[in-house]
Parts: C-alpha cells; sequence; structure tokens
C-alpha cells in the first residue's frame, strides 16, 4: 500500500509538478520534429476524445499557474509577517501573525484539493474517455478558482499590512547605524584610555567600567535576529552612552588631577591662615567679656576649641587626601576635599562671627539710636506701601507692622540699666527689618497677582 503523503510533501510535490507543467509547451515544441520522425509513443486519437483531453490539460496548466502564484505571495508575505513580529509586539502585530497563520490553514486546505484534483487524473492515458477528460477538465477548473480567490484575500491581507510593515522596515534600517555608533563609542572610550595612560595617570575604574561593556557588545554583534530590534537599538543606545561617559571622564583625568594638586596646596594655605587667625579669638573674647553682659558673648565661647578641632580634623582630612591623590583614587580624593572645605568653612564662620560681634557691639554701645531709626524707616516704608492707593489698610498688613512697632518699642526700652544687653537688642531689631520685609513682599506678590 502507498503511504499517505501529508499537506506539507504534497505541496512540494506539487510545486515540483507544477514547475514541470509551467514549462511543458518548451518541451513539447522541442519534440514534435521527433514525433513527426517516428518517435512519438502515444497512439493518438482524433474526434472528441482527443479535444476533451486537450481542454483537460489546459485546465491542469491553468490550475498549476494559479498554484505556484499562491505558493509564491504566501513565501513572500511569510518574510514580511516576520519582519513586523521580529520588530513590533503591539497587539495589531499579533493579530497580523495570527491572521496570516489563519490564512495559512485556508491556502493549506485549496492546496490539498488542487493535489487531489491532479492526482485523481492521468491525463496522458492512452485510454482516456472524453468523459474522465471532462470531468478532469471541471475538477480543475474549480480547484483553480479556489486557488485564485485565496491569492486575492492574501493579496489584500498583504496590502493591509503595509503600515505595519513600513514601521518595522524603519526600524529595521535604524540598527546598522545604532550598532555602529555604538562601536564607534568604544572605540573612543578606549583610545581615551591609552592617552591617559600614556601621560602616567590610571584610571582603573573607567577600564573596569569599559570592561563590563564587553558582554553587551557581543550582543550587538549578534545581531536583531537573535535579540530584537528593540532591545537591540536600546542596548546599543545604552552601550553609546555609556561608553560615551567613559571618554569624557577619561579626557577630564589630566585636568582633574591638576585641579586636585591645585585645591590641596590652597585649602592647606587656608588651613594655616585660619590657625593664625583662631588664635586671635582669645583676645576679642577676653574684650567681649570685660566690657558687655554675658549674654552678649556666652554663645562663642567654644569657638577656640571648636576652631583649633576643625582645622585639627581639617589638616589630617588634608593628609589622606594626599595619599588618595598619589595613589591615583580620584573619586576618594574628591570627597576628602569637600570635606576639607567644609571644615574651614565652618572654622571661618566661627572666627569671623566673634570679630563681627565686638564690631557691632561697640557700635550699637557708641549709638544704639542708629540702629533705632535704621529700624523704623524699615517699618514706616512696609506702612507707606500698606496704605498705597487704599484710604485703610488691609488688616494682614497693618498687625504684623504694627505688632513689629511695639517690639521696637521694647527692644529700645531694654537698654536703659546698668548693663543692657546689646546683643539681644540688635537680634531683635534684626527680627523687626524682617518682619517688616515680610509684609512688603506679600503686599508685591498680591499687587502683582492682580
Amino acid at each position: 500500500m502507498t503511504a499517505r503523503r501529508g499537506p506539507t510533501a504534497l505541496r512540494s510535490t506539487a510545486l515540483r509538478d507544477t514547475l514541470t507543467l509551467i514549462g511543458l509547451p518548451v518541451l513539447a515544441a522541442l519534440a514534435l520534429p521527433a514525433a513527426f520522425a517516428g518517435g512519438g509513443t502515444r497512439r493518438w486519437f482524433g474526434g472528441r476524445a482527443e479535444g476533451q483531453r486537450a481542454e483537460a490539460q489546459a485546465a491542469k496548466d491553468a490550475a498549476a499557474a494559479a498554484f505556484y502564484e499562491l505558493d509564491t505571495a504566501q513565501r513572500d508575505l511569510r518574510i514580511s509577517v516576520e519582519t513586523i513580529t521580529a520588530v513590533d509586539d503591539t497587539p495589531a502585530a499579533r493579530r497580523a501573525a495570527s491572521d496570516f497563520a489563519a490564512l495559512g490553514g485556508r491556502i493549506d486546505e485549496v492546496s490539498q484539493r488542487y493535489i487531489q484534483a491532479v492526482d485523481a487524473h492521468d491525463l496522458d492515458r492512452d485510454d482516456l474517455e472524453a468523459s474522465a477528460a471532462s470531468r478532469a477538465r471541471s475538477e480543475l477548473t474549480a480547484a483553480k478558482d479556489e486557488l485564485l480567490r485565496v491569492k486575492q484575500e492574501l493579496d489584500r491581507f498583504g496590502s493591509s499590512l503595509a503600515p505595519l510593515l513600513g514601521k518595522a522596515e524603519t526600524q529595521l534600517a535604524r540598527v546598522a547605524p545604532a550598532v555602529e555608533r555604538a562601536r564607534q563609542a568604544l572605540l573612543g572610550a578606549s583610545n581615551a584610555l591609552d592617552a591617559v595612560r600614556a601621560r602616567a595617570l590610571r584610571a582603573d575604574d573607567l577600564a573596569g567600567r569599559l570592561a563590563a561593556l564587553s558582554p553587551e557588545l557581543t550582543k550587538l554583534n549578534q545581531g536583531a535576529g537573535q535579540h530584537g530590534v528593540q532591545q537591540t537599538l536600546e542596548r546599543a543606545e545604552r552601550v553609546q552612552r555609556e561608553a560615551g561617559a567613559i571618554r569624557a571622564e577619561a579626557e577630564r583625568l589630566p585636568e582633574l588631577a591638576a585641579e586636585i594638586d591645585h585645591r590641596l596646596v590652597s585649602l592647606r594655605t587656608r588651613a594655616q591662615a585660619l590657625t593664625t587667625r583662631a588664635g586671635q579669638v582669645d583676645p576679642v573674647l577676653s574684650e567681649l567679656r570685660r566690657r558687655f553682659a554675658a549674654a552678649c558673648w556666652q554663645d562663642l565661647q567654644h569657638v577656640p576649641e571648636q576652631a583649633a578641632e576643625n582645622v585639627r580634623q581639617a589638616e589630617l582630612k588634608l593628609r589622606e587626601a594626599q595619599s588618595a591623590r598619589e595613589a591615583q583614587r580620584w573619586p576618594d580624593a574628591t570627597s576628602l576635599l569637600s570635606t576639607v572645605r567644609a571644615l574651614l568653612n565652618t572654622t571661618d564662620e566661627a572666627v569671623s562671627a566673634a570679630g563681627d560681634r565686638l564690631t557691632r557691639l561697640n557700635a550699637v554701645q557708641k549709638d544704639p539710636q542708629a540702629e533705632i531709626e535704621r529700624t523704623r524707616f524699615a517699618i514706616r516704608d512696609a506702612q507707606r506701601l500698606a496704605m498705597s492707593g487704599r484710604s485703610t489698610p488691609d488688616p494682614r498688613h497693618a498687625r504684623p507692622l504694627d505688632e513689629a512697632v511695639g517690639r521696637l518699642e521694647r527692644a529700645a526700652a531694654s537698654l536703659e540699666g546698668r548693663h543692657p544687653d546689646y546683643w539681644h537688642f540688635l537680634t531683635e531689631t534684626d527680627a523687626v527689618r524682617q518682619a517688616a520685609a515680610g509684609v512688603v513682599a506679600r503686599i508685591r506678590e498680591e499687587r502683582g497677582g492682580h
């Protein structure tokens, strides 16, 4: 018993037979002289049977051509669908793949009927009857018509894929340039590291980051077919960005080294100067204690000790930063120098505060009325603005200004007595001026909004 052939094997055999049939007229033309010379093997019968045989053969040729066209169109469209699904994971793309699979099932059905029609009729039999030839013509014509109808469905489906296919092809066209940009970025980073090393500067952390990109380059080289178009584009962009950052940092490394060297010298000089200035705080505190009430200087008592400790810590961090610089641990050196600067800034502010305190207390002790007038002017200026364009002030503005007036009066009254607290007086006048400035800012904001 002959084994039954599956749809794929049948279609492959049918396609081969189809190609043979398409080439049949040429072969027949070449064989005609031999036939007339007595080389033919068929017994030619005239009449109706031969006419029916010819019509059946024509129907078979037409069906074979339709089958070939359908198979070719399906193969071409499969490439388009695979292109779309390789790039696009949207519902529309998934639906396109599903619809194409459904069409494939329909194509298998009509192809199977065509193959069965071809296998059912041997048109080369010498004893082919006219009725059999007529039946063969009818079945082959029906098979051809089905093939043509499905081919039309396939063509319409292919036309509907144009937007998705155009988008997919556009993305595919981006892959090669993106991968090349990533490769060039990696090469640039590698060359920048080589240039840095040539200047006796190590860049171990940058070299480690560059080495970590090696697996990513391998995946880029394997291509979008293996890893997907969108993933490849994202990977190429990530590699390009990271490699660009490595290159920029490598190119800046000589400048960074010079900057760290400069900061080391500058901060060391500043620490030495602060040591000298901190030694001058004790005489300032001594004068404050001698001439003013305790409330004017108590918060400055620990400035000398704190300044000395801060400078000591700064000098220790400077030595650590120097060691980090010599070992070319650039991030560590930068971080340590930032700590040194913060310590010295704090010390500078504390040391300056003692001298500023004495200067301000001397001024207010000599002429407290100047501070009072300065504060009154700020209040009056705010009051004039609050009354501008109004017959009565807005309570939201009048209330804090009235409170400021009372606060100034109390502060001025506190100066009466044998040992006035000048520092309390100065902090109060500062607070009153800030309150007046706050009212002015609110008024201007409200009127600007209107």
